[in-house]
Formats: structure tokens, sequence, C-alpha cells
């Protein structure tokens, strides 16, 4: 790292920012740890256990599950010769455009015993009632498991996949002349070498599944989540529900530490990766099983439900629906444009400050601010009203005192609330594609301008700043893209009368009329697909 300049404006600017950023999850966790409620007690000793065993084993599950798929489908697609092996390549990544609760909700209108599906069975075998036959129930934990594992495997996917990609294919020839099938050899060689980045991918999958509320909700399994949730809205005890938030917040701060310590003092790719990869040469059987197996994930995580939306939305729409869908179109807008740009203009502060300033401790500010995207939305909606609803009774007090008008809730009750936590969620994205475009600056170019006597801000300007907009515009595009989805902050913080996309459909499918709502389920979908296909493209590019 080049360190140049010594504003201390700059120093104090981004250690405010860093604190403002953190001090909802510090307050929120001193409140939980002081907490001593007879609510909390009470939910202890009765059916807290059962919510944490609940939380553990949907955790698990998914894990098993997206492991599955992800590192298979990664392995098939970098190490074998199937069939669209191109084309599959990027269709893999589609599912995570899907919110988990859109496919959960979509699968149980399909599988249900009024469905479409259990209907049709009854006319083919004249079945009378449920007695007659057997059919699966998808509300269920394993099935909660199942539709999460299914729209967060492409995270595994994806990273395994460029480590796969990036190890030097040499050590894998060196294996087969010492005698490894080719089976033995990317079992011994090339899954070792991956394990760094399944380990990592793993982590975000895990976070994702803990920090998930409306699959839950729908399917009736009580969680973690759905307990903060319920504490507060059901019970009013803010204090029980910190309480909870923080062991929440425990079991994620493990699974991080976890993470880190698995891969500590490991790498995932090689210093000299040899693009030349000679592939795995499958049977027509095994190329059919492979290519079923890759095309069953694409259908069942993203084009079933998909078309499915379509269907729901050519026959349901109609203009009083794109009228409400207008108007929370242009809610979700704004309060995704103020995330996205406070979120990248912090970021841009902070990376460049860690890669300009002379600060010793100049890389703290930036790692700190990134904290908050291990936070679960449930849970930092809990820090905002923790710290924002005394904030709002203190300036209360005070304009009273001082005999002006009170202001009423302008903190916790306005959307200063949502664009607050969606920036404290969210600033880790922003973050690490900022960085990851300041250190594709040479760094010659930090030094020439300061030895011609170019000042801080022209050097800012005329040099970083533009050579950052592609990073920039990326950056926005994906806390953009994040902030359009997020659920359960908004569902806690959002002022009252208003709706956003994602709480509006959430809202239809716990009403089961999600008809209703299917054109902005799609354009949250294809919001989704944004940043797929830029990643897709930047993968290209490599």
């Amino acid at each position: 790292m080049i360190a140049l300049h010594n504003n201390k404006a700059w120093t104090l600017s981004s250690y405010i920012i860093t604190l403002v950023l953190i001090i909802p999850v510090v307050v929120m966790l001193v409140g939980g740890v002081s907490a001593s409620t007879q609510l909390f007690v009470h939910l202890w000793q009765t059916v807290l256990p059962s919510y944490l065993e609940n939380t553990l084993l949907l955790a698990l599950g998914v894990l098993v599950l997206a492991l599955f798929f992800g590192v298979c489908s990664a392995a098939i697609i970098t190490q074998t010769n199937i069939v669209f092996r191109k084309q599959l390549r990027w269709l893999l990544l589609l599912p995570l455009a899907m919110p988990a609760y859109l496919v959960a909700y979509l699968y149980t209108d399909l599988f249900d015993y009024a469905g479409p599906v259990q209907r049709t069975l009854r006319a083919w075998f004249n079945w009378q009632s449920p007695n007659d036959y057997w059919f699966f129930d998808i509300r269920t934990l394993p099935g909660a498991a199942f539709m999460l594992a299914l729209v967060l495997f492409p995270y595994i996917y994806m990273i395994t996949r460029g480590a796969f990609e990036q190890q030097d294919h040499n050590l894998t020839r060196a294996s087969r002349l010492l005698g490894c099938t080719a089976k033995q050899s990317f079992f011994k060689v090339s899954l070792p070498l991956a394990r760094p980045a399944i380990a990592v991918s793993a982590s975000l999958v895990l976070m994702e599944t803990l920090a998930d509320f409306a699959t839950v909700q729908y399917f009736s399994v009580n969680t973690l989540t759905t307990a903060i949730y319920d504490t507060w809205l059901g019970y009013g005890d803010l204090g029980a529900a910190n309480a909870l938030a923080s062991v929440l917040m425990l079991l994620v701060l493990f699974v991080v530490l976890a993470e880190q310590r698995s891969r500590a003092g490991l790498r995932h790719q090689s210093a000299r990766p040899n693009a030349k990869q000679s592939l795995i040469q499958l049977s027509l059987s095994q190329q059919l099983m492979a290519s079923l197996f890759c095309w069953a994930l694409v259908i069942l995580g993203f084009l079933l439900p998909i078309t499915l939306l379509i269907m729901m939305a050519v026959q349901y729409s109609d203009m009083a629906q794109l009228s409400i869908l207008l108007s929370t179109g242009i809610n979700s807008l704004k309060v995704s444009v103020l995330a996205a740009t406070i979120a990248v203009v912090i970021a841009l502060l902070l990376g460049l400050y860690q890669r300009l300033h002379c600060d010793k401790y100049r890389q703290f500010p930036q790692l700190i601010s990134s904290f908050g995207y291990a936070v679960p939305g449930t849970v930092l909606a809990m820090a905002m009203l923790s710290t924002l609803g005394p904030l709002d009774h203190w300036l209360n007090d005070s304009a009273e005192f001082l005999g002006f008008t009170t202001p009423g809730l302008l903190l916790s009750g306005t959307l200063f609330a949502i664009v607050f936590a969606l920036v404290v969620r969210f600033s880790a994205i922003a973050n690490g594609t900022i960085v990851s475009g300041i250190k594709q600056i040479p760094q010659s170019l930090d030094y020439a301008p300061a030895t011609l006597g170019v000042s801080l801000k022209g050097s800012l300007t005329k040099v970083h700043l533009p050579m950052l907009m592609p990073a920039i515009l990326v950056a926005w595009l994906l806390v953009f893209v994040e902030a359009m989805k997020e659920l359960p902050a908004v569902l806690l913080l959002r002022p009252f009368n208003f709706e956003t996309l994602s709480s509006q459909i959430y809202q239809l499918i716990s009403d089961e009329m999600l008809e209703q709502g299917a054109l902005g389920a799609i354009l949250i979908v294809l919001f989704g697909l944004l940043p797929i296909v830029l990643l897709n493209k930047s993968k290209e590019q490599l």
C-alpha cells in the first residue's frame, strides 16, 4: 500500500463514518446482553430451544444441499466435456436472481393438495382423498432447506468454478503421470486446492440462510429470525427482541470466524495458472446424466419459477395492479437509489483513504464498515430501532423543553431508518468492488500527481475517479439490486402506508395472493439479473 497524504479532515471523516455505521450494531448487542425481561426468560424456557434447533437444522440442510449442487455443477462445467457446457456455464448463475420466498410460494402453489400437480394425479388415477395416496409436503423444514439451497447454490458454484479455473493444471497432469485416474486427480488435487474457495462460498450461504425470514415464515418453520420478528411486533418487547438478535449475531460471528480459520494459510489459486486444461472425456451416458443434473438446477431454480410468474402476470394483471405497481416501484427506486449512492460514496472515501493516506491504521475503517453484511436484516432492524428510537425521544423531549413543535419519529419513522439500514448492510459489497477497482490502478499513478505538484483534490478528480468509473458503476448497481430485494429490514422499519416491491409481494404471498403481484415479482427478478450479467461478462473477460 502507498501512503502519500496526511489530510486530517479525511482521517476524521473516515473514522466518524465508520463509527456511525457500527454504532447501531453495538447498541443492539449491549441492549441484548443487558436485557433481563420476563418474556425472554419465558421464551428461553419454552419455545426458544426448538427455534434454535430449527435454525441449526435449516442451516445444515441448506449447506449440505447447496454444497452438493454447487460443487458438483462447478466440477462438471470446468472438468468435463459436457454438451452445452458454454451455455450452462452462465445459466447456472440465474437462480441467484430469484428471491427464495418467491420460489417457495410458487412451488407450494404448484405441489399443494389444491395445486395442478396433485389435481392432475387425482384425475388420472381416480383418487378421491389424501388417504388414497401419499404426496410429499413441501411446507416443512426440509422443504424450506431445499428452496433456499435451490437459489443459494450459485454462490458456491460461481466461486468454486473460479477456483477450479484458476488452478495450475500442471499439478493435475503431474498426478496423472504418477498413475492417478482422472477421478483420483480431481479428488486428490483439484478439490483440495479449491477448499478455501468452497469455505468462503459456504459461509456466504450460511449467512444468507441465517438471515432469511420470508421463506421460513411462509413455511411456518420457526427460527430465530421469525422469533425476533414475532417478539417485536407480536409482544412489543424490544429488549427481548434484542436478546434474540444477539443470539443470532453470535451464530453469524461463529460462521465468519470458522470460515476464516478453515482457510487460514491456504491458497486456492496458483501463482501461475495454466489456462490449457485437458477435459475429462465422459461417455454418452455420463454426459446425459451430467447434463440432466445441470439442466435440472437451471429449470427448478429459475426457468420454471419465472415461467409460472409470467403465466400469472398474463392471466391476472390489469390497470389497477399497474397503478399500484407504479407507486410501490417508485418507493423501491427511491430507497434503492439513495442507499446505493450513499454506500458507493462511503466506499470511495474509505477505499481511497486506505490507498492514499499515511495513517498507520488506515485499513481499519474500511474493514469495520464491511461488518454490516454479516448482520441479518432482521437483526439490523432491531439495531436501528434500538439506536434511532431513543434518539427520536431525545429530540422530541428537547424540542418540547425549548418550546418548539415536536418533530415526531424523525429518524425511526421515516425513510432515513430504511436507507441507513441498507447502507450498513450493503456497504461491504460497495467496499469490495471499489477496492478491487483501486487495486487495478498502477501504483505509479499515485506518485505521479504528487511529484508534479498536483493537490490531493486534483489527483482524485483527474486521475483516480475517472479510472474508477467502471468499478463505481458496478458497485452502485450491485447495491441497488440488493436493496431492491431486501425484505426483513424493510418490513420492520418502513413508515406507515409505505410499501416497496419486496414488502408488497411478501404481504400478497402471506395472503396467498401472489397472482396480484406477479408483475412486481417479475420486475424484482429482472433487476436481479443485472449483476449476474455483469458477473458473467467480467468472468468472460478474465
